[in-house]
C-alpha cells in the first residue's frame, strides 16, 4: 500500500474554540448551510457523535462521500477523520485520513494545521497537484465556514 502524507496551514482572524465549534462540532449543520454547492446534506449513519461514528454526506453534485470520525479531542481541539467510500478515492485508494488541530494564531486569531494521508491501493502514490486540489477544497470551505462566523458574531461563543 502506498502512502502519500501533506501538510497545510491555513489562518483565521476567528478564536480556535469558536472555529472548532462551527468547523468541527457543528459541521453537520453549518457545510450545507455556508458551502451547499458542496454539501447538501450530512446523516450520521452510526455512532453518536465521537470516535468511531459514520456519517454520510450527500454532495452538492449528487455523490455520496461516507466519513468516520477517528478522533475528536474538544480540550485540545483537534480532530482526525477519514473519508472510507466516495468518487473523491476513485477506485486508486484505500481511505484518506485528515488531522486537524486549531491552535491560536496572532491576535486572537487562529491557525488550522492539518495534514492530509492518502492509502492507496496497491504502491499507487499521491502527487503534490493531486494533493493540493484536495487543499484547495478544504480551503474554500474553511473561507466559508470562517465568513459565516463573521457574518455571525454571536455564534459560537
Amino acid at each position: 500500500m502506498g502512502v502519500s502524507t501533506y501538510e497545510f496551514e491555513l489562518t483565521s482572524g476567528i478564536a480556535p474554540a469558536r472555529f472548532f465549534k462551527a468547523l468541527v462540532l457543528d459541521s453537520d449543520n453549518v457545510f450545507p448551510k455556508v458551502h451547499p454547492q458542496s454539501y447538501k446534506k450530512i446523516d450520521i449513519v452510526s455512532g453518536d457523535g465521537g470516535p468511531g461514528t459514520v456519517k454520510k454526506a450527500h454532495l452538492g453534485h449528487g455523490g455520496i462521500q461516507v466519513n468516520r470520525i477517528d478522533v475528536l479531542d474538544t480540550h485540545n481541539l483537534e480532530f482526525s477523520y477519514s473519508v472510507i467510500e466516495g468518487e473523491v478515492l476513485g477506485g486508486v485508494l484505500d481511505k484518506i485520513t485528515y488531522r486537524v488541530k486549531i491552535v491560536e494564531g496572532a491576535h486572537g486569531g487562529s491557525v488550522l494545521k492539518a495534514t492530509a494521508t492518502y492509502f492507496a491501493k496497491g504502491d499507487l502514490e499521491i502527487n503534490r497537484d493531486q494533493a493540493l486540489q484536495g487543499k484547495e477544497k478544504y480551503s474554500a470551505l474553511f473561507k466559508a465556514v470562517e465568513a459565516h462566523l463573521l457574518e455571525h458574531p454571536h455564534l459560537y461563543n
